[in-house]
């Protein structure tokens, strides 16, 4: 008969005041024992949480500055790289230039060098033929006054004689 007047919906008033007792008990303990712990660990989770998000938008922040940095240090070595290919560009030139100016200074040096050198050869060469000339009118001169000659036709074919000897010679 026991099963027969017990309700589920309408309780006793020991069997609440029991149920009640040993939930509240279980309730202080969970309280002191579980719920403390658990709602300060998941405090805890959550501040890490949060100082996880806080450092990885630091980290965003510094790879967005450090890629603006990279970025302008790109930017100034391009520069830098321009600036260095220009200037060798206008050293080459300055160079080329330079080296241009040098052979055409030294071109006309050795061409006044050879003209001066051929009309000093050509001075030579005049006054030797000068010299020879005149040696061969004396040598002329000394034979026809050697030589008695008689007649005019004999001083014409010495002559010619002593012209077609120099020409051989």
């Amino acid at each position: 008969m026991f099963l027969v007047e017990f309700s589920p919906i309408i309780p006793e008033f020991g069997m609440f005041f029991w149920t009640l007792l040993m939930f509240l008990l279980v309730w202080f303990f969970l309280g002191k024992k579980a719920f403390g712990p658990i709602a300060d660990a998941l405090t805890e989770r959550e501040e890490s949480i949060q100082k996880a998000l806080d450092q990885a938008e630091t980290a965003k922040e510094e790879m967005a500055a450090l890629q603006a940095s990279n970025e302008k240090l790109l930017q100034q070595a391009r520069e830098e790289r321009a600036a260095m290919l220009n200037e060798a560009k206008e050293t080459k030139n300055a160079i080329i230039a330079e080296a241009k100016a040098k052979a055409k200074a030294d071109a006309t040096k050795i061409i006044s060098d050879a003209q001066v050198e051929i009309e000093n050869q050509k001075k030579a060469a005049i006054a030797e033929v000068k010299s020879q000339v005149g040696s061969l009118a004396l040598g002329i001169a000394e034979k026809v006054l050697q030589k008695e000659l008689k007649g005019n036709e004999e001083q014409v074919n010495l002559v010619n004689k002593l012209v077609t000897e120099i020409n051989n010679n």
